[in-house]
């Protein structure tokens, strides 16, 4: 993950585009929706490689039986208008061409642009409408946003019509009939969906084990869903408009999400994803002046006109100087996490702190990863064996872990959920065996939205000869001489 810098928000006439906008969000219908190229709903010059989108209405989030759901996933019926979504994911070359620059980690033209945040999305649709001849969508004020909904500019699709276009009238934890092979989608292909549970003995498992490219791919492959949309799963997740929350539980017509946050939503799973992250249900999370390796955007168009504007108040966290008072936390079970966080010990002085579990984990490798994912997905809380009295001295806590099964292990939630983290900079560091984060940072600003997050630190495995380098560079990167 890295901090953008946003060339985009520096051109004079962002801030003087009128606001612009759409209507609100999705819906499933029981008469299937259709996707189209053809102008039915507006008599609009439909730009290339964009299809209509039929409205109707849905069940969002996912039915408590859904393996590897989250709490955050709550049914509820929801209708969506109909919409423009493009086929592809956007390109590096379309990027390219309207910014002049390619802040992506992997390139090709045709490849999707990545290390993007979401204002630098938001700046992005304006832009283009603009030499579209459109009329831009969003006023942008510095972390506040503000989106009109009648005007006919490029934006963000909503939360609710990301999943309903992804959906393409499903309700299983995939559009396609069977969880998606690596043949199928770009993720992490040696993790197909339910391998958590059938790790050691994977005859019941439906989709084997295959290929994990660890890059992006371009935009048109693979196969299109039922509405002729292209990597809807995997490659790279995808911003859509709405801060994080929870789902209203009553019936919504176009949707919007929450009115302010400290965190916006991305959707779809990336290319280091294990497949359970890759749902149509599931809701990962970053700060919206940030962007990762994995994370992209899909453009959406008005089909009609929609009424009013929708503001979004940003409540953007604010980092530590590098100057505070530092604690170190770390959960270890192997040892690797434990070696950078005395790495990182032996580079700041910084207070030291291990999470133990009152009955830990067991010794044997093939067991505890039993136990891991056991308890990841009952979102298990383990009661800690010791506790921090002075939390409040600290400024700066740096937050370190294994991947485990693409996300934090449980002892690492319950001590996160212990604590007030208001005001504080939380800088995670992982050791991982090749997933990088995972959905890792995810999990820890769901659990501590009221912190900023810094920049975090992936190790592979104990880091090696490069590990003191590694995390000097690092603790440069957040200001911490």
């Amino acid at each position: 993950m890295r901090k953008t810098i946003s060339l985009l928000l520096s051109l004079s006439f962002i801030f003087s585009l009128a606001a612009c906008g759409q209507s609100e969000n999705p819906g499933t219908s029981s008469q299937q929706p259709s996707a189209s190229n053809s102008l039915e709903v507006t008599d609009m010059q439909v730009p290339e490689n964009f299809v209509l989108i039929k409205g109707g209405s849905f069940q969002m989030g996912s039915p408590e039986s859904e393996a590897w759901r989250s709490a955050d996933e709550t049914q509820h019926p929801v209708t969506v208008s109909d919409f423009y979504m493009s086929k592809y994911e956007l390109t590096q070359k379309e990027y390219k061409e309207i910014t002049g620059s390619n802040p992506s980690n992997f390139k090709g033209d045709n490849l999707p642009v990545e290390n993007i945040s979401w204002l630098d999305a938001a700046a992005y649709c304006n832009i283009r409408s603009e030499r579209d001849g459109l009329t831009p969508v969003y006023t942008i004020n510095g972390q506040n946003v503000s989106w009109d909904r009648s005007a006919n500019g490029y934006r963000l699709p909503t939360e609710a019509e990301w999943e309903y276009a992804c959906r393409a009238g499903t309700s299983t934890p995939f559009y396609m009939e069977n969880s998606p092979s690596a043949e199928d989608a770009n993720y992490y292909g040696h993790y197909p969906y339910e391998i958590e549970d059938n790790y050691f003995s994977q005859g019941n498992l439906q989709i084997k084990p295959g290929e994990y490219r660890q890059t992006t791919v371009p935009v048109d492959s693979f196969s299109e869903n039922p509405y002729g949309l292209y990597n809807m799963h995997g490659n790279v997740g995808e911003w859509v408009w709405d801060y994080y929350g929870d789902y209203s539980a009553d019936e919504q017509t176009n949707p919007a999400g929450p009115a302010s946050g400290t965190l916006r939503v991305y959707r779809g799973g990336g290319w280091n994803d294990f497949a359970k992250n890759m749902r149509s249900a599931y809701r990962a999370t970053l700060e919206q002046n940030k962007g990762s390796f994995n994370l992209g955007i899909r453009l959406v168009l008005n089909a009609a006109p929609g009424s009013g504007s929708v503001s979004g108040t940003g409540a953007q966290n604010t980092s530590a100087d590098g100057n505070g008072k530092i604690l170190i936390a770390y959960f270890s079970w192997g040892g690797n996490t434990e070696g950078i966080a005395e790495e990182i010990q032996s580079q700041t002085g910084a207070d030291i702190f291990e999470i133990t579990m009152v009955n830990p984990y067991s010794s044997d490798y093939n067991t505890v990863l039993d136990e891991a994912q056991r308890d990841q997905n009952a979102q298990a809380r383990p009661e800690l064996a010791n506790h921090i009295d002075n939390m409040d001295e600290y400024d700066i806590v740096m937050i370190g872990y294994p991947n485990w099964w693409a996300s934090i292990p449980m002892p690492v939630a319950s001590f996160l959920e212990e604590y007030d983290f208001s005001g504080k900079t939380i800088l995670p560091f992982c050791s991982h065996g090749g997933g990088r984060f995972g959905q890792s940072l995810t999990a820890i600003a769901k659990l501590a939205p009221n912190a900023a997050m810094g920049e975090a630190l992936s190790i592979h495995y104990s880091g090696g000869s490069e590990l003191s380098g590694d995390v000097s560079e690092w603790l440069n990167s957040n200001g911490i001489q």
